[in-house]
């Protein structure tokens, strides 16, 4: 753990299960690999991951078994020890490179900024080799002239105990991508031949192992593991498929037929996925079916939940789930009498947790030099970057979803309308009155009570819009332009909404990229603890807040039990106003400020507003390479929020 953090306060109860084939997943790490430093439930850094999966892969070894560590993508965008560089990831790569995965694959994270695309070709690839595997994503190499695959096409190879497995990476159909990379439609990747010919590979495959950037349940509308499974089982009916998912942010667990599941791990470095398999038949395995002296693999691959599998409750809930396979192929019924057993775990990413998984090992004797090396390289970068620079003390906490909007504590109505009107002033118009609208999804993470440093500015607002305007649009159809915007769809690069991934409106989990609406997933998952200067022990039965997960095996997937975060619908856009007359009055005319993202939006509502705006009118209120949605926060915080600095008093995390 790093040196300022908390560890949990509650431990889980029950063994992991262990079958025949094991698997640790992370995904949609964007950057955290520091930990959640003031959230107790996530206070575990890369270097105690490094430690633990040390821990398992040595028991693996002693159960004779296998154990194989999986990452689907997203490792930027969200934290200042990723953010902070140019290109982004370009020291917390090499901290995240540690952990020695069997099979990763790409997010679209990293693919929006061709620096960063190429980060991830020349370096992060060559480093894992043919363990990246990235079906469906290509990059224009500058000295061939010519696209070629970022990491692998696919992997074939045998486990230590002799599974043969072959393994495919495919990302979500994305189209934000740098045009100096090539994302091709999974329903154009199953067509090709070489695609067609690894499935039909001329090797013995006993498992299929398809991880993605993508939405793991068939039924999530941006996910394409429907088309990925109809195939290959469609091919090869007799042999298991195991997915593993990404991108929407949520725990969730989903069965396709009798041998086929598919897991996703959450976000953030919240959540460490656990998954086991027994049953697998295969001539050429060597190690243990039911290893001895631990808990086995006991459940059938039979969706427990009809109709109402949920990614995270308290988060929302999959309306379309009646289930996954009502929407798969007649052939998955030459599955449904497989022998395979299988368990599923959400493991809170805390040293507690971990510790208590690490059998044999207390917290003291936990710790691999590997691991600690680790910590330590995280707390230097962090140094380095000057991440824990105050630059003020934020006098409560705002949160994204746990209040309502209007009330106190809601960081779009408490913070922001005031924050932007404070910060984003043009010297030479700042007499005139201006409004100020943002898309909320621009918000990625809670504001916490406390120190609000320069990483903290990544974590809660990362990207960098820039503000434009249009001068002298008369109040009468600015004032109506918020309204407009928040009346039609998002737009796409950071836009998750719940209806994205046949999500009910009962609330969900997170993606943070989101451009929030009504009921977006970046709304929903905001699990902390009670108390941050809390260090004792406590039961099992006390629960603190966090995941409470629903899946198609029901409600036993979270390895910590807690009580459910409220998590309350938020608008899409939100505006702050600045210099309006003292009398109360509205003035006649306004600058109509707005970020470059949603421009082609407000240009829209203003076409319907019958107004002929053309981007000839348009320029930008503050120069970008100064100002963006990056930096009104910080400024926010050096003016008004210097009460108590430098010993700002902390809070109890997200209000409950």
């Amino acid at each position: 753990m790093q040196p300022d953090a908390l560890n949990a306060t509650v431990a889980p109860t029950r063994p992991l299960e262990w079958g025949q084939l094991n698997f640790l997943h992370t995904t949609d790490t964007h950057g955290w690999l520091e930990g959640h430093l003031k959230e107790q439930n996530y206070g575990a850094d890369w270097g105690d991951f490094v430690s633990f999966s040390r821990h398992l892969k040595h028991m693996a070894g002693n159960l004779s078994v296998d154990l194989l560590l999986i990452d689907t993508g997203d490792l930027h965008d969200g934290n200042g020890l990723s953010d902070a560089t140019t290109p982004d990831g370009l020291l917390s790569n090499p901290i995240f490179e540690n952990i020695n995965y069997d099979v990763l694959t790409i997010g679209n994270h990293e693919l929006y900024l061709a620096s960063v695309a190429y980060e991830t070709f020349f370096n992060f690839s060559t480093v894992y080799r043919d363990k990246y595997v990235t079906s469906n994503v290509q990059i224009l190499n500058p000295t061939t002239g010519q696209f070629q695959y970022i990491g692998q096409q696919y992997r074939y190879f045998t486990t230590k105990h002799g599974l043969r497995i072959m393994a495919f990476g495919v990302l979500y159909d994305f189209t934000g991508n740098t045009n100096v990379t090539k994302v091709t439609k999974t329903a154009d990747l199953v067509k090709e031949s070489w695609f067609k010919s690894a499935v039909n590979y001329t090797k013995p495959i006993d498992l299929f192992l398809v991880i993605g950037h993508n939405p793991v349940r068939p039924t999530a509308g941006e996910s394409t593991f429907g088309t990925l499974y109809n195939t290959i089982r469609g091919m090869r009916p007799n042999v298991p498929i195991q997915a593993f998912g990404g991108h929407s942010h949520i725990r969730d667990f989903v069965v396709f037929d009798g041998m086929s599941t598919g897991l996703e791990s959450g976000r953030y470095c919240e959540t460490l996925g656990f998954l086991s398999l027994s049953g697998i038949q295969s001539t050429n395995f060597t190690g243990s079916m039911r290893p001895r002296g631990v808990p086995n693999p006991t459940t059938k691959a039979v969706s427990m939940v009809a109709a109402t599998a949920t990614a995270s409750a308290g988060f929302p809930s999959s309306s379309a789930n009646a289930s996954a396979s009502a929407r798969l192929p007649t052939s998955s019924a030459n599955a449904s009498n497989s022998s395979i057993l299988y368990s599923r775990r959400y493991l809170d990413w805390n040293r507690l947790t971990f510790a208590y998984h690490a059998v044999g090992s207390q917290d003291i004797t936990f710790d691999y030099e590997s691991g600690l090396r680790v910590t330590s390289e995280i707390s230097a970068v962090r140094k380095e970057l000057n991440l824990t620079a105050l630059y003020g003390c934020a006098p409560e906490t705002y949160c994204v979803s746990c209040k309502p909007y209007g009330t106190d504590g809601n960081i779009y109505s408490s913070l922001l309308p005031v924050a932007l009107g404070a910060t984003v002033i043009n010297s030479s118009r700042a007499n005139i009155p201006r409004i100020i609208i943002i898309n909320s999804g621009s918000i990625r993470f809670d504001l916490v009570q406390g120190p609000f440093t320069y990483d903290d500015s990544f974590i809660v607002s990362p990207f960098t819009d820039g503000f434009q305007y249009i001068p002298g649009v008369p109040y009468g159809i600015a004032s109506q332009v918020l309204v407009g915007l928040n009346n039609v769809p998002d737009n796409g690069k950071r836009s998750l909404q719940t209806s994205d991934f046949d999500f009910t409106s009962l609330a969900g989990d997170v993606c943070p990229d989101a451009s929030l609406r009504s009921q977006t997933l970046d709304s929903m998952l905001k699990p902390r603890s009670l108390t941050r200067g809390l260090h004792r022990r406590q039961s099992a039965t006390t629960l603190t807040p966090g995941y409470t997960t629903t899946d198609d095996f029901g409600t036993d997937g979270d390895d910590t039990p807690h009580s459910t975060i409220p998590s309350y619908p938020q608008p899409q856009y939100v505006q702050g106003n600045a210099t309006f007359p003292a009398d109360g009055s509205t003035p006649a005319s306004v600058d109509l400020v707005f970020l470059d993202y949603i421009a082609p939006d407000v240009f829209g509502i203003l076409t319907g507003l019958g107004t002929a705006y053309t981007t000839a009118d348009v320029s930008y209120y503050l120069d970008p390479k100064v100002f963006t949605t990056r930096s009104y926060l910080p400024v926010y915080a050096k003016e008004f929020w210097q009460k108590n600095v430098p010993n700002c008093p902390s809070g109890g995390g997200v209000a409950k």
